[in-house]
């Protein structure tokens, strides 16, 4: 059986995640502050994944957002540097290409 995950929020910290959650202009920091509120509120990690949110995610994504809010704050649901696709070719070029010229 997998354990419950619980979270208590000051009042500050609830104020500044629905601040978040209704008016960043990032989609995805506004959906991570509404999950780690739904958790916060009692909603079971693998609920909110599943209906708590605009569209459904792993609990694992969940769960692992929130370790990252406990760990770091606000600054902890933003995406990570070198996080992402990375580009397939890179469109500048310093030397003329080869058999030119």
């Amino acid at each position: 059986m997998s354990r419950t995950r619980t979270l208590t929020l000051t009042p500050a910290r609830r104020r500044s995640l629905a601040y978040v959650r209704d008016r960043h202009p990032t989609p995805y920091l506004r959906e991570r502050a509404a999950a780690v509120l739904k958790v916060a509120d009692g909603w079971r990690v693998k609920d909110v994944a599943a209906v708590g949110l605009l569209k459904p995610h792993s609990p694992n994504t969940v769960a692992g957002g929130l370790t990252r809010y406990q760990q770091a704050g606000l600054r902890g649901l933003r995406v990570r540097p070198g996080r992402g696709r990375k580009p397939a070719f890179f469109p500048l070029r310093t030397h003329p290409p080869a058999g030119a010229g």
